[in-house]
């Protein structure tokens, strides 16, 4: 696992490095504040050691500021600090640290504690990435697309990139579910869904369950032509997949109708303006007959 260092003093930066290297992990290091936080952003770190007393930034400071940002506030930090007071203790704590270690330290006992901390971490991701997946088909659910839409949404604000969200629907999934019984519309949702998340082949590309017979799709960095291009591919994937469906009346299979919508984010918009838009074009292609795509730029 990957170990941030933080402390303004080299030498202790390389004897928490030597010790920590020998048990496997990816180690980083940073010697001010500033620094480890811009580590952070690139780095996620799966546990930060931070040093308390530092120019500029102290650890206390940059231990508030990881708890403010909901992208970071996860990442568990152990205090390793000369400050042995028992109320610099329980500030660093009641700051949201896991643990306080004095200087000078131990090896054996910061081994130790590096070692349990990081197995709390593995448990509790595994647990986090068990509440992302949607239980009957496996993808990630809708708590998880909404994560991920705040994330690139930031991310496009920064870099002034283009943000794109499809909301698929399978059409007349009602009458499939009266026609063959519950337990083949569970069967068809997950058949669906794993064709939409085989069809998105660039990296950044994300497919989620957003509710019922609805997916979402999340691209990035994608043009008009581009993202009517990947809906026509969705579109044509699942009607591919020759599922009968008697009770449809636009294809003896079934079939999806795709709302698109692309835009380039702006500090003054809502990252639900996306998601809505594409909501509204689903609505007008199921209206202009399903099994289409319709798509509109904002």
């Amino acid at each position: 696992m990957r170990i941030l260092i933080v402390d303004d003093v080299p030498d202790n930066i390389r004897v928490l490095s030597r010790m920590l290297a020998e048990e496997g992990h990816q180690l980083s290091a940073a010697t001010g504040g500033r620094e480890a936080l811009e580590l952070v952003e690139s780095c996620r770190p799966d546990l930060i050691l931070l040093d308390i007393m530092m120019p500029e930034m102290d650890g206390y400071e940059v231990c508030e500021v990881l708890r403010a940002n909901p992208l970071l506030s996860g990442i568990p930090v152990i205090f390793i600090t000369a400050l042995a007071d028992a109320e610099d203790e329980t500030r660093g704590l009641s700051m949201g640290a896991v643990d306080y270690i004095t200087k000078p330290f131990k090896e054996a006992i910061v081994r130790l504690r590096v070692r349990t901390h990081l197995e709390l971490k593995r448990q509790r991701d595994l647990l986090d990435r068990l509440c992302r997946l949607d239980g009957l088909t496996g993808i990630p659910n809708r708590r998880d697309f909404d994560e991920q839409l705040d994330r690139e949404w930031r991310r496009a604000t920064r870099g002034q990139e283009s943000l794109a969200a499809a909301m698929i629907d399978i059409d007349h999934f009602k009458g499939y579910n009266d026609t063959y019984g519950h337990p083949a519309g569970d069967a068809c949702l997950r058949q669906v869904a794993a064709i939409l998340a085989e069809g998105l082949n660039r990296g950044g590309d994300f497919v989620a369950r957003y509710g019922g017979e609805e997916f979402i799709c999340l691209f990035i960095g994608v043009g008009a032509k581009g993202l009517d291009a990947v809906g026509e591919k969705l579109r044509a994937s699942v009607e591919a997949l020759r599922i009968p469906h008697v009770a449809s009346t636009v294809s003896p299979w079934v079939t999806v109708s795709v709302g698109a919508a692309i835009c380039r984010p702006t500090a003054d918009m809502a990252p639900s303006v996306l998601v809505e838009a594409a909501d509204a074009e689903l609505f007008t292609a199921k209206r202009a007959g399903r099994n289409r795509v319709s798509l509109v730029n904002i």
